[in-house]
């Protein structure tokens, strides 16, 4: 019996909690190793919607649809696209149309995780594990190794362990590509009390603001932050080699605005009022439909599986699908490598539809003309769904 045999989860993000969750529930005993020390070792990222048939669908699986209700922001689903002149072309969301429905509410990346990692036995978490490498052994099993020094064998290893997953190489040959697309992110602290100009231009959700092949991403958070990518399609160096210094926010800032010299001075207060974090980050991503030859003994799920740009909203959706997908399919099989070929079988379909869906996004956002192009999208979109 399944239930048996030893489930190793590499990464307590919300894919690898979604899946130990599930499994419990059903009698199982997944143990998760985390290479972090805690749960607050690190920024979890920002604000993240939740779609019905991804992770809301996971969520129910889990029994904890109706929490996420509870704690989700309906109003975070609005969104405006701008162009450089801050002119908005498109507008949608609860606030904008009464009739529209909310089927992506939103949820701070750091409520989500911590939502989840309460549903989970806390013995069944390994903190301070981090993986190095992963050896196949005869009968299926794999050996462990461990950061630490420690060792486990396992019976299934399932590798939840994001884009520079060390499971991968054990079922795949591919490495993640940069996708030519770079962003500086900065954010702004209590924005809400703070700025309410800024506040009152980028509204209870998303801004997508997009112009000469780069953009500025905004966000609400829940805590009340806005979190901005400025977005650039660029040679992979250019992040490293612009001059700008990360370590300094103050010095950053002209820098900065220099490259959005002749955008809006509104949308430029992005930038002005930022008091918070500046990271720089390459946006990395796997070949679009991404296969593999099932092995015994491990698989994979969310960005260690299919890695794709941020640009459809889909990496933790999808994480936390593939957790859903992948405990059924182990509660609904005695034998372990059927369960984890047919749950590969679905996943691997899925995903490479929304991995191309995503690139064809990324490749519109970084186009001339991106944000009048994207409005046609969105409004296309909204009749078609009426």
């Amino acid at each position: 019996m399944n239930k048996n045999k030893r489930i190793a989860i590499i990464g307590a993000g919300p894919g690898g909690l979604t899946l130990a969750r599930i499994l419990q529930k059903a009698g199982f005993n997944p143990v998760i190793f985390e290479g972090e020390k805690s749960a607050t070792q690190r920024e979890q990222g920002g604000t993240l919607d939740l779609t019905e048939d991804m992770g809301q669908k996971a969520l129910k699986v889990a029994g904890l649809l109706e929490q996420f209700k509870e704690i989700c922001r309906y109003e975070g689903e609005a969104l405006k696209v701008m162009d450089k002149t801050a002119t908005v072309l498109y507008e949608d969301g609860p606030s904008v149309n009464a009739a529209h429905t909310t089927s992506r509410p939103e949820i701070d990346r750091k409520v989500l995780r911590q939502m989840l990692l309460d549903s989970v036995n806390p013995e069944a978490i390994v903190w301070g594990h981090k993986i190095l490498y992963a050896s196949s052994l005869e009968n299926g099993q794999h050996e462990l190794h461990f950061e630490n020094g420690a060792t486990e064998i396992v019976d299934l290893v399932v590798g939840a362990d994001g884009a520079f997953s060390k499971l991968r190489p054990l079922v795949s040959k591919e490495t993640v590509e940069y996708s030519g697309i770079s962003m500086i992110e900065i954010n702004i602290l209590d924005a809400k009390n703070q700025f309410p100009d800024i506040v009152e231009l980028n509204g209870l959700g998303s801004v997508l603001a997009l112009d000469d092949y780069k953009g500025m991403i905004a966000q609400m958070n829940g805590d009340g932050k806005i979190r901005v990518y400025l977005s650039f399609k660029a040679p992979k160096e250019w992040l490293h080699n612009n001059g700008i210094n990360y370590e300094n926010l103050e010095e950053a800032k002209p820098e900065l605005l220099k490259i959005f010299e002749d955008w809006s001075p509104e949308l430029k207060k992005y930038i002005h009022y930022a008091n918070g974090s500046i990271f720089p980050r390459l946006i990395y991503m796997l070949p679009v439909g991404h296969k593999w030859e099932n092995k015994k003994g491990i698989t994979l799920l969310g960005d260690a599986a299919h890695l794709m740009s941020p640009f459809a909203g889909a990496g933790v959706n999808l994480a936390m699908l593939d957790a859903a997908e992948l405990a059924q399919s182990i509660i609904n099989h005695d034998d372990m490598h059927e369960a984890i070929y047919n749950y590969e079988l679905k996943m691997l379909e899925y995903a490479g539809e929304l991995a191309a869906e995503t690139k064809e996004n990324m490749d519109l956002f970084f186009e001339i003309n991106a944000a009048e192009k994207l409005s046609e999208v969105m409004k296309s979109h909204h009749v078609e769904e009426l």
